[in-house]
């Protein structure tokens, strides 16, 4: 099946993966050379696993997990296999934001610093929870053929909004981590003389809104959803279309759903005329 607006779809998902790769990329250059490199001593060098991780895992690598189901050169393939690189994806940016975490806290506790003051670190750490649960309610539900269909059914949107919602949430964290850095390391020159780490770490945080802009248009647009598999219908709790393609939960149902009404109701008719047969006949006994 072609996809509809082929050549655009293919022009923002080209823009998004460049973009994307920019900010892992300058990201990557800020910590080497601006901030002194990488290392895990409990150092600041330790602390600068913090934004490399974060940026490549969950801001790069969790846009791409959202917009793999609008891949069109992947509609043919399962959507079992769909799911789990999905999953996979997820996993991923979720093992990296974790190791993130982990790195600013050891930072701090080995400077004495003070953990959770400040709004960055609330909201962030919020996402980081959010994000891990959202995988394991994607994994156990959907993954795993074990929830049933009208539950699968009524979790779907909300699973949608909250993927939304926290891949917007990251990419406001990252754009508040990276202001604070530079107010808190940007002495002389101050940050406010516009000095060269302060340009090339603005400019990088305008990359990664960028990016999350193209992440969002892409997985918005409704004609560039994966289609309904074939043979199948739809299950929602209203009745009504999902959003997306990806939010659809395909059941097949076909002849052997009808074949089993009929003869369910076969079998009650048949219960009915043996009932009244056996009335009949004690009737005629008395």
């Amino acid at each position: 099946m072609a996809m509809e607006g082929y050549r655009g779809f293919l022009g923002l998902l080209v823009s998004a993966l460049l973009v994307g790769f920019l900010s892992v990329l300058f990201t990557l250059i800020w910590v080497l050379h601006y901030r002194e490199g990488l290392g895990w001593d409990g150092t600041a060098l330790e602390f600068n696993w913090h934004p490399a991780l974060a940026v490549t895992g969950f801001v790069f690598i969790q846009g791409i997990a959202i917009i793999v189901y609008r891949l069109p050169w992947t509609w043919k393939c399962s959507k079992l296999l769909m799911k789990s690189i999905h999953a996979g994806l997820n996993a991923v940016a979720a093992i990296l934001a974790i190791i993130s975490l982990v790195a600013v806290f050891d930072f701090h506790n080995a400077k004495y610093i003070p953990n959770m003051y400040s709004l960055h670190s609330w909201v962030g750490l919020t996402a980081v929870i959010f994000y891990v649960l959202q995988l394991l309610l994607g994994f156990f539900i959907f993954l795993l053929p074990l929830a049933p269909l009208s539950l699968r059914a009524i979790v779907m949107p909300i699973h949608v909004y909250s993927g939304l919602l926290i891949f917007g949430t990251v990419i406001a964290t990252a754009l508040m981590g990276l202001t604070e850095k530079l107010f808190f390391t940007l002495k002389d020159p101050a940050y406010s003389t516009f000095p060269p780490e302060g340009i090339f770490t603005n400019t990088l945080g305008l990359l990664i809104l960028v990016f999350g802009a193209l992440i969002f248009w892409i997985v918005t647009r409704p004609q560039w959803k994966r289609p309904k598999e074939p043979n199948s219908i739809l299950l929602q709790p209203n009745g009504g279309t999902p959003e997306g393609g990806e939010g659809s939960m395909a059941i097949n149902f076909g002849s052997n759903m009808e074949k089993s009404d009929l003869e369910l109701d076969s079998e009650v008719a048949a219960r009915k005329r043996n009932f009244t047969l056996d009335e009949a006949g004690q009737r005629s006994t008395m």
